[in-house]
């Protein structure tokens, strides 16, 4: 008897731990399973919420620096976020109004623009690896061109990004404007490329004579073929405008501003999230009101653009 007392007790520690699986088990059933993440409270549970992204590069590009970030707020907030590329720069602020959009990750004109028309709220945006929270437009050319001057520009072919954008469109207005060039007899042609990314790889293969583009694409681009940084020059530059935000739309629940807004903002004291903004490009996120897009607002002023009633959409 005395030598199988051991296996009894083994047999009841085996049938007290089974148990004790089961009412755990019952207790996960229940909504009470221990979990390292707060649960999303009740303005939260179940919601969704759609961002847009601006055409800035490739779209796959696109999508595969921003995904990674889009779980990430999905894990910390209990909020689905769903990530929608856009055609045009232009289409943020019509799919806000119409197509249910909840925000988007904006460029500095397209904010601007959204905030006038439609009231939208500016929550944050990435400071880059190098410390950097803005940007700059560059006008660009070949370095065997022969354009070394504004006058050289005249009867060559120039490659705008779209008209919603600041690297892209309102540097070279501003550029123009300040050099006497009327755009509509100077030039050969004109033409919108749709992205940052196009306008570069069109002058890079002569495609076109010049063109402008925003400097953070240019540097990534360059990374990956040093032919951009060996071949390209730059012929004149913007002043620095705030990067790519995060603004939602106007009426959007407070509380659902307010995690997203948190996340964003404490991501570089979480291992997950440094991981997160490491491919994303950043160091951080840095809290953004629409002060910070003076600059932008007067250099739509300085291209004689009403924002009010820019036809932003017609090329």
């Amino acid at each position: 008897m005395m030598a199988r007392c051991p296996v009894k007790r083994r047999a009841a520690l085996l049938l007290l731990a089974c148990c004790l699986a089961l009412l755990w088990s019952a207790g996960c059933k229940k909504g009470q399973v221990p979990s390292s993440e707060k649960p999303a409270s009740g303005a939260r549970q179940g919601r969704t919420l759609l961002i847009g992204l601006i055409p800035e590069q490739n779209i796959f590009r696109q999508m595969d620096r921003y995904e990674p970030l889009a779980r990430y707020l999905s894990q910390k907030t209990g909020v689905r976020i769903e990530l929608t590329v856009l055609p045009r720069y232009g289409n943020i602020i019509h799919n806000l109004v119409s197509s249910g959009m909840d925000g988007a990750f904006f460029g500095s004109f397209t904010y601007c623009l959204a905030h006038q028309r439609v009231g939208v709220e500016v929550l944050a945006r990435p400071e880059g690896l190098d410390g950097r929270s803005t940007y700059r437009g560059m006008i660009l050319v070949r370095k065997d061109s022969g354009i070394r001057s504004s006058a050289d520009l005249r009867g060559r072919r120039f490659a705008f990004v779209d008209k919603a954008t600041t690297a892209g469109y309102l540097l070279p207005l501003v550029y123009f404007r300040e050099h006497q060039i009327d755009v509509r007899t100077f030039f050969h042609e004109t033409y919108f490329a749709g992205t940052h990314e196009d306008v570069i790889s069109d002058v890079l293969n002569r495609k076109a004579d010049a063109g402008a583009a925003k400097n953070t694409v240019f540097a990534r681009l360059a990374a990956a073929d040093p032919r951009v940084s060996r071949e390209l020059a730059v012929l004149a530059v913007s002043p620095d405008v705030p990067e790519n935000c995060l603004a939602v739309r106007k009426g959007l629940d407070e509380d659902l501003k307010k995690a997203v807004t948190e996340v964003l903002l404490s991501m570089q004291g979480d291992a997950e999230g440094q991981l997160v903004l490491k491919a994303f490009g950043a160091n951080r996120f840095i809290k953004t009101v629409d002060a910070d897009y003076r600059a932008v607002y007067d250099y739509a002023r300085a291209a004689g653009i009403d924002l009010a009633t820019y036809d932003y959409l017609s090329d």
